[in-house]
């Protein structure tokens, strides 16, 4: 019995992974849906209009059945972390409505298309938006790959740590590749 969605979205590959979390604990990748458009460069969201995809730990906000991108599901970008790092540096305007959504456009969404984004919206109504947890980085650090080093701030490393840490849990086995 499914007790929670777990979605990964991985910048780099361009990939949207939603795994499944089973009573006991375990996970299983019950689906990978690539992006149909990117915008912006790996590193976190900083401000409205920067075209970045926020990455982070996210909750789901709402599911939109009316939106003008076919469906959509609604981030709670920016979170915590993302207005604390904010407030450090008293940066304002943060931007928001970041949608995992359908269609093949994007300003700093994640877009995979409107028969997928059909299937992920009903996956995420029958569970539950609050049992749902989109986890957002910039590569896949699970391959060992580096954290990218980011320039324009001086917290990358406490962020990835925090996205790394929650990635852990969701393994792919090779023969699921």
């Amino acid at each position: 019995e499914a007790t929670a969605l777990g979605i990964i979205g991985l910048k780099e590959e361009q990939q949207l992974e939603v795994w499944l979390t089973n009573a006991d604990g375990s996970h299983r990748l019950i689906r990978t849906y690539s992006f149909t458009a990117y915008s912006g460069e790996l590193g976190p969201k900083l401000k409205e209009g920067d075209l970045q995809i926020p990455e982070g730990i996210y909750e789901i906000e709402y599911l939109n059945p009316q939106s003008s991108y076919h469906l959509s599901i609604k981030l709670d970008y920016p979170n915590a972390f993302d207005r604390a790092r904010a407030a450090e540096v008293e940066r304002t305007q943060l931007g928001g409505d970041i949608f995992i959504h359908g269609r093949a456009v994007t300003i700093g969404c994640i877009p995979i298309g409107d028969e997928a984004i059909e299937d992920l919206f009903v996956m995420v109504a029958q569970i539950g938006k609050s049992k749902v947890t989109a986890i957002i980085a910039p590569r896949d650090f699970r391959q060992g790959l580096e954290a990218p080093e980011i320039d324009s701030v001086d917290w990358e490393g406490e962020l990835y740590e925090i996205v790394s840490s929650a990635m852990e849990p969701f393994v792919i086995a090779l023969d699921q590749r």
